[in-house]
């Protein structure tokens, strides 16, 4: 038997939520990485990628618009793992109802 895994494709939006995970929560590559199942060095460079897209000239916003969208990205990411830990949470309870 060979190594003839297929490889997995990200589309460009789950890149870039990925990517935010860390960037928006500051949280280290490594933790998120293991909670969302992909390679360390592969979120690394998604978010190598993300910074450089998102590092704009100062002139596209002003402080507060900065401050207001780094707030709200990192609500967005708070709310996106709420949503999945309640997927997860939903999904077991089902399961253990019908297992009894």
């Amino acid at each position: 038997m060979s190594g003839s895994r297929k490889r997995k494709n990200y589309t460009p939006a789950y890149r870039r939520e990925a990517a935010h995970l860390v960037i928006d929560t500051g949280r280290p590559i490594v933790q998120v990485a293991r909670e969302i199942g992909v390679g360390e060095a592969l979120l690394g460079r998604w978010v190598a990628v993300e910074r450089a897209r998102i590092d704009r000239p100062p002139e596209v916003l002003d402080v507060d618009e900065r401050a207001e969208l780094a707030r709200l990205r990192t609500e967005n990411a708070e709310l996106r793992m709420d949503r999945e830990f309640l997927k997860k949470a939903a999904a077991f309870f089902a399961t253990e109802n019908q297992n009894r």
